[in-house]
């Protein structure tokens, strides 16, 4: 494939606004509304009304959850379409089928074909053309099944064009903030909102305020709700640094017996991420035995969460990037690092709630290594450097990531203490691509 095209097609679809790229005070004013989206599908032909969908939305887990459901599918012989964001590395991994992104020449042909029809709609944005892209790849493929993440929120969501066998609703914390609102019930108000009428609804085990809205929503729309937690309990085994496994019960969908399943994401959130999927699978009457989903679950593939890349010193990749997911990477440290202390590639979008995070996983830093990605919405790494003096944590600055990556693995070849990047999917794309480069994968 000409690289040169892909190119070209990545600066068309960049082209329209691209709220991923703003900060904070341009996203809280947004022009969120499906109206366009709605018109834009219509004339693709519909292609989202071709296949069964399970919609995934939440603030934590929800692309684990999305993983592990697609993964279970194609256990069970579907052609799975995966829809995600962002991306690590390359944007072609947004829109997967079994697993495997689609190539560089489907995307360009794809963007060839919608231009004409892009062209009638006014407003559109670069995450509604791109949610396009993914439906319309998917129907072009005959995939038989599809999991569509949500974007940013729910019920203005792009995705939500999306008519699902069921709606998933994972772990909800404070993020996006500006745009979703500053407490959970505003917040779990547009997760609900991919709510549809009579269509069954899974949820993660919810904060209460959080699962109030979930219920009331569920009830209004005439939803059957599958509680985690409550109708799917899970039961922990064991883990190691290769995996975990653990139990499911259930009134509600299961016979006698069960199987055991293991996952090799590590973390106790992700026992809850699949039991979550598995409602999901069983809610959505689609084909699938248990025996298919332990089979899926087993073979799971989610890069960069706790993503054990080295063993000795460890060198972990993470995607926690709220108060919320660094407590659950704390917690993750101190079962599978009791004795090691972190030092910590931190960068941040502007957008985030850094004195929380910080104040999660203070107790296991040694030192942060402060950095900034390739991003228009990076926070400066000075700004960065003055909440961590507030916060009483030793840090230094170290640009690039790469600079920061190389340093930080200088400093654990002395002492032994984890290297993990976290903070921002993207400084950790930026550190996952600058270690292949160093050949040490």
């Amino acid at each position: 494939m000409d690289i040169k095209k892909y190119n070209e097609a990545l600066d068309y679809l960049y082209s329209f606004v691209d709220y991923s790229l703003k900060h904070s005070s341009e996203l809280a004013k947004a022009d969120f509304n499906l109206g366009r989206m709605f018109e834009l599908m219509a004339l693709l032909g519909n292609p989202q009304d071709k296949y069964p969908i399970i919609h995934v939305a939440g603030t934590k887990g929800k692309g684990s959850s999305s993983a592990l459901c697609a993964a279970g599918l194609q256990a069970a012989g579907y052609k799975v379409g995966l829809y995600t964001s962002p991306h690590l590395e390359d944007f072609v991994e947004r829109i997967r089928i079994n697993g495997i992104s689609i190539t560089h020449e489907q995307f360009v042909g794809l963007i060839t074909q919608i231009k004409h029809h892009v062209a009638k709609i006014d407003k559109l944005t670069t995450f509604e053309i791109t949610t396009a892209l993914g439906l319309l790849a998917f129907a072009e493929n005959n995939v038989n099944a599809a999991v569509i993440e949500v974007g940013l929120g729910g019920r203005l969501d792009a995705t939500n064009v999306v008519m699902p066998k069921v709606s998933v609703i994972t772990s909800l914390s404070y993020d996006h903030t500006a745009v979703l609102g500053n407490t959970l019930t505003l917040i779990a108000g547009e997760k609900a909102g991919i709510i549809k009428e009579g269509v069954p609804v899974v949820s993660a085990p919810q904060n209460e305020e959080a699962l109030e809205v979930i219920e009331r929503v569920a009830s209004l729309m005439g939803s059957r709700l599958f509680l985690v937690g409550r109708d799917i309990k899970f039961e922990f085994i064991e883990s190691s640094l290769t995996g975990q496994s653990f139990n499911l019960k259930s009134a509600i969908f299961q016979r006698a017996n069960l199987p055991t399943f293991n996952i090799p994401l590590l973390g106790s959130y992700q026992i809850e991420n699949a039991a979550t999927a598995y409602a999901a699978l069983k809610a959505s009457g689609i084909s699938i035995t248990d025996e298919q989903i332990q089979r899926g679950f087993s073979q799971v593939k989610w890069p960069a969460r706790f993503e054990i890349a080295r063993l000795t010193p460890a060198l972990i990749f993470d995607s926690a990037h709220n108060q919320d997911s660094f407590l659950k990477l704390r917690e993750t440290l101190e079962t599978y690092f009791p004795d090691k202390l972190v030092y910590l590639i931190f960068g941040a979008s502007e957008d985030k709630n850094i004195p929380g995070m910080f104040a999660e996983i203070k107790p296991k830093i040694k030192r942060l290594i402060i950095t900034r990605a390739d991003h228009p919405r990076a926070l400066d790494v000075d700004k960065i450097q003055g909440l961590a003096d507030q916060a009483g944590l030793e840090g230094e600055a170290v640009v690039p990531v790469k600079a920061a990556l190389a340093h930080a693995l200088e400093l654990s070849a002395r002492d032994g203490c984890v290297v993990i990047s976290a903070g921002s999917m993207f400084v950790t794309a930026e550190a996952m691509s600058a270690w292949r480069n160093m050949g040490m994968e």
